[in-house]
């Protein structure tokens, strides 16, 4: 019988720096998230709109910080970014997917920000 449980966060750590989140999962994987990373793949609609075609490339996140996580109910958590963004509910799936896949949605936020004439300064 296999096991077809998803991983569940076991701890979240925001470093000191502020500028780094470190998930570890009862799978034994973990996973350090830049804050940038989170803050331009954030899950609201301000971010992602209301279907693909809405989609923003958010940029000028090069520094910024996480301030601080509130848990949303038992399957998410909240990320308080230093530009007072705060609307994004990031799921445990979500934020497996941004782990365990990150050349991809990083691959697709520069080349976004490229053809848009973007800068991730400003």
């Amino acid at each position: 019988m296999t096991d077809t449980r998803k991983p569940w966060p076991r701890e979240l750590k925001l470093k000191a720096d502020k500028k780094t989140l470190e998930v570890t999962f009862d799978s034994g994987e973990r996973h350090e998230y830049p804050a940038e990373y989170l803050r331009v793949c954030s899950p609201s609609a301000e971010v992602q709109g209301h279907g693909p075609s809405q989609k923003k490339t958010i940029p000028g996140k090069r520094n910024v910080g996480i301030m601080k996580l509130d848990p949303v109910g038992n399957y998410a958590v909240r990320i308080h970014f230093d530009d007072l963004h705060n609307t994004g509910i990031f799921s445990w799936d979500y934020l497996l997917d941004l782990g365990r896949n990150p050349d991809s949605h990083w691959g697709v936020y520069l080349k976004e920000l490229e053809e848009k004439g973007l800068s991730r300064d400003g």
